[in-house]
């Protein structure tokens, strides 16, 4: 009994040993977390802690600042604290102590001990499965020597042998069930597992282990290709930086450049017109002279026809009257009721117009290209609020309407009229189809919704240079290598590339998905949910410009977004 209780004992403690063991592996492995760099994500090598209190590697922090974009001012990458200075780095010899200490104990933690020392343990080399205690080198010795511990089971020493029993009947796992998946025991195959398929332990894991050396070879290919993949995207990630930064440098520059261009305008307009009020006021005042000068001639000889008139003396007012009855010629005066004598009939705000709708499509431009540079490729959009974060507004272009065309709704609506508008002569109008473009030229990923009416409407997109004079197949949407048309095509509803037509389900309210990199256009039916209706995988070599058909009776709008839905 004695004997018994003991060996209960030493299991006891054995048992509380493993527990404080993995608590203190637990709260080590806590404490590395706690401790590791920010940049690298590995334990702290060299630690250096900056003004803020953030504590980093002396070489990430160091790289991280000697990077072209980190200038002064100097931030902490975590709080992005700034620094006019950038900070002397020194060594925290406190931290770069902990991560000693640290070390050391993982590694202690790490070692299973000999059950049986009693005064200093020492590391076990080995467990046994029948024994269940852990032995060092010296008391491994009598598992070798003494035929009664011969044949016991010996494995790499660990702390978990209490797994290697099965649960049920406190016998050693030696048996694997293929059926289930699980080790068990010699009595687990009558119990449970009965008439199930059934290999000794060691011949699964043979079996397992040219698995898993197969797996391993596997994993040690994608490990290199992720390894790759991270040394190109840190690539990748270094090279978006720089340009972000140099596309910024240029922006400001560009924009200083286009500033100072409209402050120079700015002051030759109004030199010119300080020059030319200089000038017209001048002329005004010697004009002013020369009439007072008339003005006074003209008092003159009136003043002389008066003392005629009350003369008495007609002799002597005959002879005078030859002189006063001619008056003196004079030019016309230069000032008429209609002359221009204001500056403010000048079209400054047709300039300002002008500028306005210029900068507008060019910064509408920018973004979508700005929006289209990624790292890494982003997901495909799925619904309506993915695809809306690539809306682009579109402008319809009225030097390309046919001439039936009419443009209602602030010119996001077309219909056809049996009347001719009043739309200027221009060589990019369509002559023959009831054809309109947009003035943007789409490239990059862009969505735009267009709701339709009717039975004879198309929405398409094509190259810039398609012909607009004539019936000929180049100039009609869908019947040429550089135009894809969705919409009524000889009473079909169907989507046509190139003369090839496909028919596809009838919808109203059409959504349009551009990716030019991709060479992926895609046509949705847009309700509570996007249906796509027809996607085309190409390869696009010029900017894309959104067109549009209507025939009698029908429309086309193009959907505008509000600022909250997108």
């Amino acid at each position: 009994m004695y004997f018994n209780d003991l060996l209960l004992a030493e299991q006891f403690l054995f048992e509380v040993q493993t527990v404080c063991k993995e608590m203190s592996e637990s709260a080590a492995s806590q404490y590395e977390d706690q401790f590791s760099c920010p940049v690298c994500l590995d334990p702290l090598k060299e630690p250096v802690t900056i003004p803020c209190g953030h504590s980093y590697c002396m070489s990430c922090i160091t790289d991280c600042w000697g990077q072209k974009e980190q200038g002064p001012p100097y931030r902490c990458p975590q709080c992005r604290e700034s620094f006019s200075q950038r900070p002397l780095l020194k060594k925290n010899t406190l931290i770069a102590e902990m991560m000693e200490t640290l070390q050391k104990t993982s590694l202690q933690t790490a070692a299973v001990e000999c059950d049986v020392c009693t005064t200093e343990k020492n590391r076990a080399v080995k467990s046994c499965l029948q024994c269940l205690a852990s032995f060092c080198q010296t008391h491994l010795q009598l598992h070798y020597q003494s035929p009664a511990f011969m044949k016991h089971k010996l494995v790499e020493a660990s702390r978990h042998i209490q797994e290697n029993f099965c649960l049920s009947h406190g016998k050693l796992l030696e048996i694997y069930c293929q059926d289930d998946r699980q080790c068990i025991c010699y009595l687990c195959m009558i119990d449970g597992h009965k008439n199930h398929n059934v290999v000794p332990l060691d011949s699964e894991w043979t079996s397992k282990k040219k698995e898993l050396e197969e797996i391993k070879v596997s994993c040690q290919k994608l490990i290199q290709e992720r390894e790759r993949g991270k040394r190109e995207l840190r690539e990748a990630v270094k090279s978006f930086k720089s340009s972000a930064l140099e596309s910024m440098e240029d922006i400001e520059k560009v924009f200083t450049e286009l500033i100072c261009s409209l402050e120079k305008k700015r002051s030759e307009i109004k030199e010119q017109i300080r020059a030319q009020e200089k000038t017209e006021i001048d002329r005004a005042e010697e004009l002013h002279k020369h009439l007072d000068q008339e003005l006074t001639e003209l008092r003159k000889r009136q003043a002389e026809i008066d003392k005629l008139l009350v003369n008495d003396d007609q002799i002597q007012c005959l002879k005078s009257c030859q002189s006063v009855c001619v008056l003196p010629t004079f030019e016309d005066v230069p000032i008429t009721q209609h002359t221009h004598l204001s500056f403010k009939d000048i079209s400054i705000s047709v300039f300002k117009e002008v500028l306005e709708d210029a900068c507008q499509q060019q910064t509408a431009r920018i973004f979508r290209e700005v929006s289209n540079i990624h790292v890494t490729k982003p997901p495909e959009p799925k619904t309506q609020q993915d695809f809306l974060q690539y809306f682009c507004a579109l402008h319809l272009d009225p030097n390309t309407a046919y001439s039936k065309l009419k443009l209602s709704e602030n010119n996001m609506k077309i219909s056809l009229s049996d009347k001719v508008q009043q739309y200027p002569d221009h060589p990019e109008r369509f002559d023959v189809f009831s054809y309109i473009l947009c003035r943007e030229g789409l490239c990059g990923r862009c969505y735009w919704e267009v709701e339709c009416s009717g039975n004879n409407w198309s929405v398409a997109v094509c190259y810039k240079g398609i012909r607009r004079k004539g019936n000929s197949e180049d100039c009609g949407l869908g019947s040429n290598k550089i135009s894809w048309r969705l919409g009524y095509y000889q009473h079909n509803f169907s989507f046509i590339h190139a003369k090839a037509q496909v028919r596809i389900p009838v919808a109203s309210r059409i959504g349009v998905y551009l990716d030019h990199r991709a060479g992926t256009l895609s046509f949705y039916s847009v309700s509570d949910t996007m249906t796509l209706l027809h996607r085309v995988q190409t390869t696009f070599t010029e900017p894309l410009y959104p067109a549009f058909l209507t025939g009698q009776g029908s429309s086309v709008r193009i959907i505008e977004q509000k600022k909250d839905q997108l």
